[in-house]
């Protein structure tokens, strides 16, 4: 048996060789991003040589101090065909059935996080779910940490009725839209939470940017490993479960979340400045798209012309966030279950993915023959007792419109619109008389001789806001005032 030690003093410094190792988020039947430099990494052993190998290239790094390596692929090309990805250090590595095209990361809170079996139709929309072109990672479960983490988990799937059933909706029917209108493959990312608020998704840079946040920036800077954080802490979601994907090579971000910071208005605002901001430093693209979806009409439908009430304010505040380059926002305010107001999960994720993957193409993708949303208001004129509001995204015009679930918006002939109301200088509210003119809406009302102001579905349910594009698109709720 002398055999042993000599034996093992070879198989020694094989042994405390460390691997080579992956984030989740690369592997097998992933989606690369085409178009951009593409950031491949890992961890190994302190001074070994990397060589990845993909698409004809071949590129090198070296560990550093940390154990951690990266290199870049050059631009790639969207690519349909299945090809191989190998990555070689004291271990080799061999991912397969990799694609190449365009890559979403889709987060929020609960409203994000419903999955396809949750909503509209699901028998049928899953059993419909045949598209091996589109591939689906989704960050499991709800964890927090004080500190930025690299290793997180997860693994990619091909998108099939096997595997659709959990994931998000509203990513699912966004990148559905994407991979049938572009013909390319789709990569989509799912990192959710239900009922959580805005701040435990922003970074520490994030905060940083606006001055207004600079509190919770000092804060958030403070933390140590061992501070406490729990679900609605500061940057504790971010650093679990988005820091891990990245560098990972994106497009762009889908965001479904503004119910758990309900009662907010400007604060909101700021807030999505410092969001987007924030995590386009950390995927390294301060031109990463940023779509996010306005919270939809909830509980009683509002019945006083001057509204102002529940999410009246935070939508107002998602709207302004559009001043923020390569951002847009879908209007929902027509898609809460009627029969069911008290649901704040609206069923049909149909059209919410929709609307998101219209700003997208229009956008994004350059579709200038489609329009991104429905109006939106662009400016005011009083003219005696009138006020002639005009909007952008009329599209092919305006009209009044009504939609009933799946179905597409139908134009009311000769219908009448709603919602509309007028103040003068006494600051009281009263319903107008609204009527299209072209690409405007007059106002008018036989109570305000001189009119200073307008609102139209200012109010946190107006059921009956029915001001559209004839594309189907609901117009946006806004105020002219700041009462």
């Amino acid at each position: 048996m002398r055999f042993i030690p000599a034996l093992l003093s070879l198989l020694l410094p094989m042994l405390s060789a460390l691997a080579v190792t992956l984030p989740p988020v690369i592997g097998s039947h992933m989606v690369l991003q085409r178009d951009l430099p593409v950031p491949v990494w890992g961890w190994g052993e302190k001074g070994e040589k990397i060589t990845v190998s993909f698409a004809g290239q071949t590129k090198t790094a070296t560990v550093g101090k940390s154990g951690e390596w990266m290199v870049k692929l050059d631009k790639l090309e969207a690519n349909a065909k299945p090809s191989n990805l190998t990555v070689k250090g004291n271990n080799e590595i061999k991912l397969e059935n990799i694609l190449v095209g365009e890559v979403w990361i889709c987060s929020g809170q609960s409203n994000m996080e419903w999955k396809v079996s949750q909503c509209a139709n699901p028998k049928d929309e899953i059993a419909a779910a045949n598209y091996p072109n589109i591939r689906l990672f989704d960050v499991p479960g709800h964890t927090v940490h004080p500190l930025p983490q690299r290793m997180g988990k997860g693994d990619w799937k091909v998108c099939s009725p096997s595997t659709v059933a959990s994931f998000s909706a509203t990513g699912y029917y966004f990148g559905r839209r994407l991979h049938k209108e572009l013909n390319i493959p789709v990569g989509l990312v799912g990192s959710n939470w239900g009922g959580t608020r805005i701040e435990p998704w922003t970074t520490l840079d994030g905060f940083k940017s606006v001055s207004e946040l600079s509190e919770q920036a000092k804060n958030v800077a403070a933390y140590t490993k061992d501070t406490k954080v729990k679900g609605s802490t500061p940057s504790a979601i971010y650093n679990s479960m988005v820091h891990p994907l990245t560098p990972y090579a994106m497009r762009g971000a889908i965001w479904y979340q503004g119910e758990s910071n309900g009662n907010e208005g400007i604060t909101y605002y700021q807030k999505k400045h410092a969001l987007v901001k924030g995590w386009r430093k950390a995927f390294q693209n301060p031109n990463l798209g940023f779509y996010w979806v306005q919270l939809c009409n909830w509980k009683q439908p509002g019945t006083t012309p001057g509204g102002g009430d529940g999410w009246a304010k935070i939508r107002e505040a998602q709207t302004q966030a559009l001043d923020l380059k390569h951002t847009g926002m879908a209007v929902i305010i027509d898609l809460a279950d009627a029969h069911n107001p008290n649901d704040i999960h609206p069923k049909n994720k149909q059209d919410v993915g929709g609307r998101l993957a219209q700003w997208a193409l229009h956008q994004t993708y350059n579709k200038k023959d489609l329009v991104p949303s429905g109006p939106l208001y662009a400016g005011h004129k009083i003219k005696g007792n009138q006020i002639h509001v005009s909007f952008k995204n009329t599209g092919k015009g305006l009209m009044v419109g009504k939609k009933e679930k799946l179905d597409a918006t139908k134009e009311i002939k000769n219908g009448t619109l709603k919602h509309f109301s007028i103040a003068g200088a006494d600051k009281k509210w009263h319903w107008a008389e609204a009527k299209i003119v072209g690409n405007q809406v007059v106002l008018s009302s036989k109570e305000v001789k001189t009119p200073v102001a307008a609102r139209y579905a200012f109010t946190m349910n107006p059921a009956d806001a029915n001001l559209y594009n004839k594309d189907g698109l609901p117009a946006g709720p806004f105020r002219t005032d700041d009462w």
